[in-house]
């Protein structure tokens, strides 16, 4: 349920709303909007109760029932679109379409470093590269830890570039906040609801991808998760689900773009890298993604992907990426949007 405040209410009205559903029980989740405040009612609700309870209160103009299972991350809680903003020039959400890149696996000071001097070069605004990886056989590489996690803040910070690495474990959400700006979270893990309610906590957005083979609706309620412990700067990531078809890696769902926007509020990131398993067909995802509305983009980039200790096969050399870069100028500019 949704309680709007009237026009004329004032910060000590809310605060006296908000303490009300509290002593009921349940949490308050409030969006200070342009015209209006809203307070987001979460928990095992009684409609009656709240009805009963609330309804006295002549600052309140109305309450909604929320009839989807999230509550949060529906439009019907923000019906405007939201935009995390990581410095005063680099919003996702907003009207530029952000891109990530980077190696899939942080693999030592030469690779990282050459690779984040390229991506920049090339345009990106935020290097991805990951220090732990979950891998589907336990025998393969697993990441460099904490000191991939230096490499690649030393490559951010020489280049200027803002950081987005996977945490794993809710135990390191600490650690990985020492060196990122974002955390992302794998598919394999888009249901770790105890690392989801971890990340709630945190101060940095989170990027989540969604998991192998999630429905639309699972997908938002694990976004869910975070919104609801009080981290409203989510990003939803569509990385391709499992489907029949083996000739790609995953099958990249291009409608979750339109369909997640209708659904919610939150920012849509598309990565045609994990979408394909294939470098060839990389450029023409991520041409597709821009023109369907993408907020951004996340593709490897390795500078010898055939020595690439993960993922060489759907990385792009340097020089690839930075003819798709330009060739996607042209759809963001048709589209409305910057690049």
């Amino acid at each position: 349920m949704i309680v709007v405040m009237k026009n004329k209410a004032e910060e000590k009205d809310v605060k006296k709303v908000e303490n009300r559903i509290e002593e009921l029980g349940y949490r308050a989740h409030t969006i200070q909007g342009t015209n209006k405040t809203v307070i987001g009612i979460v928990g095992d609700l009684d409609r009656r109760e709240l009805v009963e309870s609330l309804g006295g209160y002549v600052e309140i103009e109305k309450m909604v029932p929320i009839q989807e299972p999230y509550k949060l991350v529906g439009r019907t809680f923000k019906d405007t679109a939201t935009e995390i903003k990581l410095s005063d020039d680099l919003i996702i959400g907003g009207k530029k379409v952000v891109i990530m890149a980077g190696p899939c696996s942080i693999e030592g000071e030469e690779q990282i470093m050459e690779t984040a001097r390229a991506v920049k070069k090339a345009g990106a605004s935020i290097l991805r590269g990951g220090a732990f990886k979950p891998r589907t056989s336990p025998y393969s590489f697993q990441g460099l830890g904490e000191e991939g996690l230096k490499l690649l803040k030393k490559a951010a910070d020489e280049t200027c570039l803002k950081v987005i690495t996977e945490v794993m474990d809710p135990r390191d959400v600490e650690l990985v906040g020492r060196y990122t700006d974002i955390f992302q979270v794998g598919a394999r893990n888009m249901q770790n609801f105890y690392l989801l309610k971890e990340l709630g906590h945190a101060e940095l957005p989170v990027m989540l991808k969604r998991g192998l083979s999630a429905s639309y609706n699972e997908f938002l309620m694990a976004a869910e998760y975070i919104m609801s412990e009080g981290n409203y700067n989510v990003i939803l990531c569509e990385r391709g689900i499992r489907t029949f078809e083996d000739y790609t890696r995953n099958t990249l769902d291009l409608v979750s773009i339109p369909v997640l926007k209708n659904l919610s509020h939150l920012p849509v990131v598309i990565d045609p890298s994990h979408g394909t398993g294939d470098w060839r067909l990389v450029g023409p995802a991520a041409k597709g993604a821009v023109a369907m509305g993408a907020d951004g983009l996340t593709i490897e980039v390795h500078p010898e992907p055939a020595k690439a200790l993960s993922d060489g096969q759907q990385s792009l050399k340097p020089a690839k990426f930075e003819s798709l870069l330009e060739e996607l100028e042209g759809i963001a500019e048709v589209s409305g949007r910057d690049l």
